[in-house]
């Protein structure tokens, strides 16, 4: 069925109350600039919908494929829709949520996911994307198999929607409460009519998080003529309504991981006096204050588009998980009482320890105590901090224990509102944990090959939480300083002085047999998502010893520029597509790899730095759907570019040091809590590429880095350009 004039009129509306007359001015609409479908097809799995920044809500369509490049719901190379769920993952390896699914039907359906292009067997609509509207804070787009418009807009722990329906008897609203995503396998299920307008009820579920507990209530904007279980069970409930041609039908939802009373209270403070118009336009607002905390100069288009997108794409998580009254869910599944701060959730930290939470650390130091104290809530909770938090429950997905490295990160740089006392005892507790390995550190100094699974991986994952954990130690004079600092060496361990990789070692002390430095295996591998190319450089805290068992600087350079030059071959069993956005060896599209080029400057030949910066910049980076080399990962892959773009990145865990790379743009402004700190470029043409020299404040910096707290002062850092490949200090 095609979209009729109706819709179309609708859809131009639509539009226009998204341009001038309810957003900010041009010049400073910087979330007009966003383009949402970035990421959106090839790995990136980026979610595509309306939300708020770091809200617990993200409110948009879920298709009927759950393949590993649907992790967020939705990919921009099909357009099935079974619905508008009210929770979904951005940019993630695994997939999960997609709870209390809402779809507005016609006529008769069956009920079921249903099959890509066979309507008897689901509910299920093909969505015009031709006439789709995606912007921060709201979704619209056409069904077209029952001729209706979708619109849905977002609070922190609501979602607002908004159905055209045309002329009939026969106008529905499912609530679907059995399809999660991808693991999510629902346990239990309810809902109940408590009028002829209002909706209450719970989702349990297990899958990558496990006991998950959803409880909503859900508002319409007319009595609905019935309210319909549908099946012996009723998970499905189909709501009925009487519509004329063009009438429109608003829901409200409030969510909760508490208690039905808790979805209340956030029903009454969030959405319960609000209108739809009016909602989409504070969301909007809220996106523009956020996104416009970091502001660049004489950039392209495009550039501005895929540079403010990545603001946009960070600020999806962390997600808020307390009540409005601060109550929340703990990792023991209890119910606790406002802790003195919000409560959050969704940490892929394995990720975002490395450029997305240090980033926040600067932009956001008003929200980086709230998520630290979560953390330590978690541990004191769960007995460990954690690794990958997802609504209540620990998935414990990657290597390492990466909680360790953000906790110690926000407690090395003195964000206010955080106990380093209490930080510390959860940092400890969480090093000194025999699980994933650790006890075999202990006995061995190592994680032996034929005793722990990604051996490797973890061990060195662990090492950089040992040096971040060291310093906060010596920081707060702790006699646990030397030992930790001295465990963070247990990497060398596997250095192998004879094919010159880090390489697999059993606990007998026999290196691994059949080592290949290409073999990125799934199956009996000691690497996660990578190989020995990799893994030789996840040293970010240790590079001066890794100089010292290669043969010093220059041969430390020459293996550093192979790693770009060899061949970009991947072997083994089942390898992971993880391992995507390939220059020879080095893999953007995965973690590890993350700071590597940034050695570079530190190993003194920045402008080598330079060129493989400038090159990812323009080969990894696009604003098209596939614009992404890997999975966005929760804000990571937009972290990176968006430091990379100001010209410093956080090599080093904790060191409160921020390695200096290139600007890629002619200036930009960052709100800091002591004003702005400005990055300028000057000279800069093709050309003139190169770093010449660098002031800070006016004055010669004659390091390679700069500070944590030279950036949160304020003030400028300036970049002089030239054609010279040289040093500036």
């Amino acid at each position: 069925m095609k979209t009729t004039k109706l819709l179309t009129a609708l859809l131009a509306l639509a539009t226009l109350v998204g341009c001038a007359s309810e957003t900010p001015e041009a010049a400073t609409d910087y979330a007009a600039k966003v383009n949402p479908k970035i990421g959106s097809g090839g790995h990136g799995h980026v979610f595509v919908g309306a939300n708020v920044p770091f809200g617990m809500t993200q409110v948009g369509p879920t298709s009927i494929t759950q393949e590993w490049d649907w992790c967020s719901g939705y990919h921009d190379s099909e357009n099935s829709v079974i619905g508008f769920s009210h929770t979904h993952l951005s940019g993630t390896g695994c997939g999960d949520l997609f709870d209390v699914t809402l779809m507005p039907v016609m006529g008769e359906v069956e009920y079921g996911r249903g099959r890509l292009g066979d309507y008897s067997t689901g509910f299920w609509s093909e969505a015009d994307r031709t006439q789709e509207i995606v912007e921060p804070g709201y979704y619209s787009v056409p069904l077209t198999r029952y001729d209706i418009l979708a619109e849905m807009t977002a609070t922190e722990r609501g979602g607002l929607h908004r159905y055209t329906f045309p002329e009939g008897e026969d106008a529905s609203i499912i609530l679907d409460l059995v399809h999660g995503g991808c693991f999510d396998r629902p346990e239990e299920l309810y809902a109940e009519a408590v009028s002829d307008t209002r909706v209450v009820g719970r989702r349990h579920s297990w899958g990558w998080s496990n006991n998950q507990k959803v409880y909503f209530v859900i508002e319409f904007s007319k009595p609905f003529t019935a309210f319909e279980p549908i099946g012996e069970y009723g998970f499905y409930y189909r709501i009925h309504f009487d519509t004329t041609a063009g009438e429109q039908i608003g829901v409200k939802v409030a969510l909760s991981s508490t208690s039905p009373e808790g979805a209340e209270r956030n029903f009454n403070a969030e959405v319960a006096d609000i209108d739809f118009d009016t909602a989409r336009k504070t969301a909007y607002e809220k996106w523009n204050k956020e996104i416009s905390k970091i502001r660049i100069e004489g950039a392209t288009v495009v550039q501005q588009e895929i540079f403010y997108t990545a603001m946009y794409h960070m600020y999806v998580a962390p997600s808020l998980f307390s009540d409005v009254d601060r109550t929340y869910r703990g990792a023991d599944n209890v119910v606790h009482p406002d802790p003195g701060h919000d409560t959050y959730t969704t940490f892929s930290l394995w990720d975002t320890y490395r450029a997305k939470l240090p980033l926040m650390t600067i932009t956001h130091p008003e929200l980086m105590d709230d998520v630290t104290n979560t953390m330590i809530n978690i541990c004191e909770e769960q007995g460990f901090l954690p690794i990958w938090h997802l609504w209540g429950w620990d998935n414990g997905c990657m290597v390492g224990s990466p909680g360790i490295i953000a906790v110690a990160d926000a407690v090395a740089k003195d964000i206010e509102g955080i106990d380093a006392e209490r930080a510390w005892a959860a940092i400890y507790t969480s090093a000194m944990k025999d699980m994933r390995g650790g006890k075999y550190r202990k006995e061995y100094g190592y994680m032996p090959n034929d005793l722990q699974g990604e051996s490797i991986a973890h061990d060195m994952e662990f090492a950089i939480a040992d040096a971040a954990a060291a310093t906060v130690a010596e920081k707060l004079g702790k006699e646990e300083a030397e030992y930790l600092a001295t465990r963070s060496h247990s990497w060398t361990n596997y250095y192998d002085t004879e094919t010159g990789f880090i390489r697999g070692k059993s606990s007998t002390g026999e290196w691994r047999a059949d080592f290949n430095p290409y073999n990125a295996s799934r199956i009996a591998n000691e690497y996660c998502e990578g190989n020995a190319w990799q893994y030789l450089w996840l040293v970010p805290h240790d590079l001066d010893l890794l100089q010292e068992y290669m043969g010093g600087r220059e041969a430390t350079i020459a293996r550093l520029d192979e790693l770009f030059t060899t061949d970009s071959k991947m072997e083994g069993e089942d390898v992971t597509p993880d391992i995507s956005g390939l220059i020879g060896q080095y893999v953007h599209g995965n973690e590890p790899s993350h700071h590597i080029i940034y050695f570079y400057t530190i190993l003194g030949e920045p402008w080598k730095a330079a060129d493989r910066l400038y090159e990812v910049m323009a080969t990894m980076y696009s604003n098209q759907p596939d614009g992404l080399s890997g999975n966005e990962d929760v804000g990571q892959m937009s972290a990176w570019y968006v430091m990379t773009t100001l010209g410093f990145y956080p090599v080093e865990p904790a060191s409160k040091q921020y390695v200096l790379g290139v600007p890629m743009v002619d200036a930009a402004e960052v709100d800091v809590e002591g004003g702005i700190f400005r990055v300028e470029r000057v000279g800069y043409s093709e050309e003139n590429r190169y770093v010449q020299s660098v002031e800070l404040n006016g004055v010669a910096l004659d390091r390679y880095y700069i500070t944590h707290e030279e950036i949160v002062a304020g003030g400028t850092l300036k970049f002089h350009m030239g054609a010279d490949k040289s040093i500036w200090y």
